[in-house]
């Protein structure tokens, strides 16, 4: 009968390989970050940082992660002390490391009170989010908070914050009503100008708060920092192979194990008014200005990530490594980088976003990642504008046509009508299911009218786009191409047209 190898935990710890121990033991260093999105991003990224930050230089940051849903991740951690381990995967082979930066975990639904608290503690100083971009409640053309009834109802004090939007502001209320001191909000998703996205959807919020919320608004216009960050590091889903792998490594079952390519990277805004973690000790960059690295990652890396997960998926092809493997699909993406990103965020003739991109087209390659297209496809509406959207506007803008923008736009069209080139299925999970149900209806599967349809989704494209004919006939000509003969001969008739 096998026996199940013991849990991961403060008391395993003397059994793992020396190499693979935390830097940190959970209880060592007092809390002073609070996280909200407890999610194989987070502790892959931030925490490891934060982690290696503390050990370099001290000070008490110590992560409390709330998690806005899910309580089984709650429940592992919790059983392992805090402890979780990250595995750096590539083609030679892989290492894995226990982190213990976490100094306690929260399941926001259970207690929603407790994470308020929380937050109005004058020893958390620092707030980072990595929530999704759908978290936000933005449009993501306007900028507008889209306020339902029970959203209003949390902000109201009427109902208990079940949103991450509504336990901010309850905790930002608490927070100036103790005069608990600053505080910075870091934005760790990838979101352009992601500081300044939350610091307006906060606002907005606050505006729909009961009588007090002038005073709290004066309260954090003094008092709140949103300084804006760029992150990167491809973290796929935790797999049983991913926990396979972290049992192999230290001898210990560990059931919140995540896996990621080695490469990682960190811009930040130097905005801290109540401190931070020494950072750049664990090599992160310390900014003025993180605006250029979101732009150049939102439209090179993530470009490209959104272009191969819609491809791929409709070819088939299970993970992202696979849909780059696909014949002609690596020239079509290193072209719509010189071509149409490339002029939009650097002088002509310089080659640093071309070379980023190609550097970029490299990390996708990893066959250990196994980073899932499907994965990659969630939420495509909320993606789709800062990662294709806004390089296609500007080359409009310019006079220029964005070919290979309109055939990622066709791509995402066709995979949101739900079967793959050979008929499978293909999941739509997007916030906006239904309305882009209902336009792929009233196309009624003519590729002209579908995407005159799909282009007056004004919560995706903005009137500019939507009415410009230019990108309508190039969208309608790559629909009617994929539809007619699949993304693996669209990319082979390319290949013969140059």
């Amino acid at each position: 009968m096998a026996v199940s190898p013991p849990r991961l935990s403060l008391a395993t710890l003397d059994r793992l390989p020396a190499a693979a121990r935390p830097l940190l033991r959970p209880g060592q260093v007092r809390p002073g970050i609070v996280h909200l999105g407890l999610g194989a991003f987070h502790r892959a990224h931030q925490a490891v940082y934060t982690e290696e930050a503390v050990a370099a230089a001290g000070g008490d940051w110590g992560i409390v992660a709330v998690a806005p849903r899910r309580e089984e991740l709650v429940a592992a951690l919790g059983a392992q002390d805090g402890l979780f381990s990250v595995t750096s995967l590539d083609g030679a082979g892989a290492g894995t490391r226990v982190v213990g930066a976490l100094a306690g975990v929260r399941h926001a639904p259970s207690d929603p009170a407790a994470v308020v608290k929380l937050l109005a503690d004058p020893a958390i100083r620092v707030v980072t989010l990595t929530v999704t971009e759908k978290a936000y409640l933005l449009d993501p053309v306007t900028g507008r908070l889209r306020a339902d009834s029970g959203l209003r109802a949390e902000l109201a004090g009427q109902a208990p914050p079940a949103t991450v939007l509504g336990l901010l502001v309850a905790g930002l209320a608490a927070r100036a009503a103790a005069d608990a001191g600053p505080v910075a909000l870091v934005s760790c998703d990838n979101l352009p100008a992601n500081g300044r996205r939350l610091a307006s959807a906060v606002r907005q919020a606050l505006a729909l708060a009961g009588p007090e919320s002038g005073r709290v608004a004066g309260w954090v216009r003094d008092s709140v920092a949103f300084p804006a960050t760029m992150v990167d590091r491809i973290v796929p889903a935790t797999s049983p192979a991913t926990l396979a792998a972290a049992r192999a490594a230290l001898g210990v079952a560990d059931l919140a194990a995540v896996a990621a390519e080695p490469y990682r990277q960190w811009v930040i805004e130097d905005d801290f008014p109540g401190g931070r973690p020494a950072w750049q000790a664990a090599g992160a960059e310390l900014t003025a200005d993180a605006g250029p690295y979101e732009r150049r990652k939102l439209r090179v890396l993530n470009g490209i990530h959104s272009a191969l997960a819609y491809l791929g998926a409709l070819a088939g092809c299970r993970t992202i490594a696979d849909a780059l493997a696909l014949p002609g699909m690596r020239p079509v993406l290193e072209q719509f980088v010189v071509e149409e990103v490339a002029p939009g965020l650097a002088p002509a003739g310089d080659d640093a976003v071309v070379g980023y991109g190609r550097a970029a087209l490299d990390r996708f390659a990893n066959p250990a990642i196994g980073h899932r297209t499907q994965q990659v496809a969630m939420d495509g509406s909320q993606k789709l504008p800062q990662r294709i959207l806004d390089t296609v506007a500007q080359r409009r803008a310019a006079g220029a046509s964005p070919r290979w923008g309109a055939l990622v736009v066709a791509a995402w069209i066709r995979f949101t009508a739900g079967q793959d080139d050979a008929g499978r299925p293909l999941p739509l999970d997007d916030p906006l299911a239904e309305p882009i149900r209902s336009a792929l209806a009233a196309g009624a599967g003519a590729p002209a009218a579908t995407v005159e349809a799909v282009l007056r989704l004004d919560r995706v494209f903005a009137p500019e786009l939507a009415d410009d004919p230019v990108l309508r006939k190039l969208v309608t000509e790559w629909l009617d191409a994929l539809a007619r003969h699949g993304v693996a001969a669209t990319l082979a008739r390319i290949g013969a047209q140059r």
